[in-house]
């Protein structure tokens, strides 16, 4: 792509003439005029100065470094503010260990500090399953660890009441949101009361931030003081101790149990979850108090789900889609190199998947963009520096949910069901692809476009089922799979059975794995037919879910090397808030139904699972053999490491890929870092990077240390978390 003209400037799919240049003072990160920093908000005083502002109105906070795309929420909640006439800055990855010179250097805005720990929980970025400290974080520049805290939504907070006393502090992001409640911590085997409560901060948004974000300037615009904005949808409020919930004649309230009932009693804890999970799911949610020691915590109802120009002005605002220029000596930013020629075409996940967190946090009714935004969006990765002619993912939280909801509103409004495809498809779910299919379409007969994949896990049971699904739905359910084989799959499928036990598929809330085989199938036939015979499909698993047993594990590695497959993109299940998985494992009860599951905890059981993994590795056989005598298995030990099978390797090609015969790898923009850079993903494959699963003040990896032996944080009664079998 040819440089512009030095007086221009893109912003989003347009040309504009530059209409201040930097000042003297500010740093000149590079003469080419796409990396002019003037065109990011400002993240250091030099650049405040430029601007000509005395004081800025809002100071963002992040735990990931700042990179101006919609696909990282600081730069989503940044332009937006700046769209309502706001002056506002981004301070990415805050120094916190020394004199805290980083939180002083932009001074105390004038409205108030939003803070978030990044696009993921800070724990799970830093630690993986078996609670060790991560080699790699995605969101840090060549990959880098220690620039963040443990639990940095909270480090980030208290240092700011300390500094600021009289600043207001607001906090958001998955973090925030996903432990707006008690909720156990994995990290440190504790149940911690709302995060409001150990941070200090002053309000809290959840879920996707900009409805509830623009209702707070709006008011404060008028003069309303932050401390009264106790009645804003979509967030929580921690009142001061004797202060009374104010009065919403629009809300029903609902009382949780109280924080310090729940570190009682297990039972209480569980029935407070359900109650959470069940208002989550509704479309008019009910009001949530919970005493926490001597304050009231107000959790208010959501924001009904965004309509199309909603989420369309989100997604259209002027971003640069690039890192910050300071970082381009730095190295690539490994999650933004995964998803920067990508596009989301929606929000939400009716799924309802008990081990994520995407419903909790963004949903469960899906929020879809035009057909208008979504072109638009694929004209401003044209213009990227090193655009190639590839749109890398046309995808969601989930592929193929795009424009799909109930057939009719009113048994949607009545609904409390956690999924909508579990444990079967909805009646009223209308799952015509149609509207998908020409998004597609449009978006690879679009000029400049060589490629359009669909990277996202696409739901296959959306596409498999036939309740109430009329001919023409069934129709476009048929040309879906067609196209999708012939012109979407990057060279192969990723999809996500996540384990092959129907009894362990129950409690995940995912289909049968009888589903799978229909899909490979089916798959199979139509990329034989597009002449693509033998694309091969990549099938993600978690071993140590709650419910799974050693004998769980064997049978899914017997049955996916009956497939043909060697596996190595796996997960071990890593306990995250707000999931039914992590209330089971923290409880060892299901919290609808109080019956005990079984649950692996100890670093040993986990392994003896993740071993099944790996049953084709020559140093694995002798432990599996004797894992599998113990069960009493030995056909199945036979099968699996003595008799000999073609298999295949699908595991997925790194995010960060060699440039052939170069010694370098591509970094961000083109760039190109050698392949010994520090920072860069190790070949080993054994712990995946934490941002391929889309959930306090120490040293580099002075975080939690693995315990001997894992256990839940209440005493169990006899017989409690011993399993039951299906």
């Amino acid at each position: 792509m040819h440089s512009p003209p030095p007086d221009l400037l893109h912003v989003g799919s347009s040309l504009s003439v530059n209409p201040t240049a930097p000042s003297p003072a500010t740093k000149v990160y590079s003469s080419e005029p796409v990396w002019n920093p003037s065109r990011w908000l400002p993240t250091t005083a030099d650049e405040v100065k430029a601007r000509g502002w005395d004081q800025l109105d809002v100071i963002i906070v992040s735990g990931d470094a700042y990179v101006d795309h919609p696909a990282f929420g600081t730069a989503v909640i940044g332009r937006l503010l700046e769209a309502e006439g706001l002056k506002v800055a981004i301070l990415p990855q805050p120094n916190w260990r020394d004199d805290l010179r980083d939180f002083k250097k932009l001074g105390a805005p004038r409205l108030f500090f939003g803070v978030t720990s990044g696009c993921m929980d800070s724990m799970v970025n830093r630690y993986t399953a078996a609670r060790k400290p991560r080699s790699e974080d995605a969101y840090t520049p060549g990959g880098e660890i220690g620039f963040r805290p443990d639990y940095a939504t909270t480090v980030y907070s208290r240092i700011l009441k300390q500094l600021y006393p009289e600043t207001p502090i607001m906090i958001g992001g998955i973090e925030a949101s996903l432990r707006r409640v008690t909720h156990y911590d994995y990290w440190s085997e504790t149940l911690k009361p709302s995060i409001l409560a150990d941070s200090g901060a002053d309000l809290l948004i959840y879920g996707m931030g900009e409805l509830p974000l623009k209702e707070t300037v709006r008011l404060l615009k008028r003069g309303v003081p932050f401390s009264s904005l106790t009645t804003i949808a979509q967030t929580a409020v921690l009142l001061p101790p004797g202060k009374a919930a104010p009065k919403n004649a629009n809300w029903e309230d609902h009382t949780l149990h109280t924080h310090e009932e729940c570190t009682a009693d297990r039972e209480l804890y569980a029935q407070n979850f359900k109650a959470i999970e069940t208002e989550s799911n509704r479309v008019k949610a009910r009001r949530l108090f919970q005493p926490t020691g001597d304050r009231l915590l107000v959790v208010n109802p959501p924001f009904p789900t965004m309509s199309e120009p909603q989420i369309d002005a989100s997604f259209d605002l002027p971003y640069t889609r690039l890192p910050h220029p300071k970082y381009r000596k730095r190295g690539p930013i490994p999650a933004y190199e995964m998803i920067k020629h990508s596009i989301n075409m929606h929000r939400g996940c009716f799924g309802g998947c008990s081990f994520c967190t995407i419903s909790a946090h963004q949903g469960k009714f899906v929020a879809s963009r035009s057909k208008e935004s979504i072109l638009r969006e694929v004209e401003s990765i044209k213009q990227m520096p090193d655009y190639r002619g590839t749109i890398s993912d046309l995808g969601g939280p989930s592929g193929n949910m795009y424009k799909m909801k109930g057939k009719e509103q009113w048994i949607c409004d009545e609904c409390v069901r956690p999924s909508c495809i579990w444990p079967e498809v909805c009646r009223n779910l209308d799952t015509d692809h149609t509207a998908l299919l020409d998004i597609y379409k449009s978006v690879r007969e679009t000029e400049g476009v060589n490629h359009a994949y669909v990277a996202s896990g696409i739901r296959y049971d959306l596409f498999l089922h036939d309740k109430g699904v009329t001919p023409e739905v069934q129709a476009s359910h048929e040309k879906y799979i067609e196209e999708l084989a012939a012109h979407h799959v990057p060279g192969r499928i990723k999809v996500a059975p996540e384990h092959t036990s129907d009894h362990v598929l129950r409690i995940m809330r995912k289909p049968s794995f009888s589903l799978f085989y229909k899909f490979k199938e089916k798959f199979d036939r139509a990329s034989a037919k597009a002449g693509k015979a033998d694309t091969p499909v990549i099938p993600y698993f978690i071993s140590s879910h709650p419910g799974s047993r050693p004998e769980d594990m064997a049978e899914l590695a017997l049955k996916t090397k009956d497939l043909g497959f060697r596996l190595e993109q796996v997960q071990d299940f890593t306990p995250t808030p707000m999931t039914v998985a992590t209330e089971i494992y923290a409880t060892g009860v299901h919290p609808y139904d109080g019956q005990p599951v079984e649950v692996a905890r100890t670093p040993d059981e986990k392994q003896e699972q993740r071993s099944f993994f790996f049953w084709y590795k020559p140093e694995m056989k002798k432990a599996l053999r004797g894992t599998l005598q113990r069960l009493g298995l030995p056909e199945i030990a036979r099968r699996l490491l003595d008799e000999n099978k073609a298999t295949r390797d699908v595991t997925p090609p790194p995010h960060i890929t060699p440039v052939s015969g170069t010694g370098m790898t591509t970094a961000p923009c083109g760039m190109k870092v050698p392949l010994g850079s520090p920072g860069l993903p190790k070949n080993s494959r054994q712990e995946p990077p934490a941002f391929t699963r889309p959930p306090c003040g120490g040293a580099p990896g002075s975080g939690p240390k693995a315990k001997p032996a894992s256990r839940p944080f209440f005493p169990f009664p006899k017989g409690a978390g011993k399993g039951r079998k299906a």
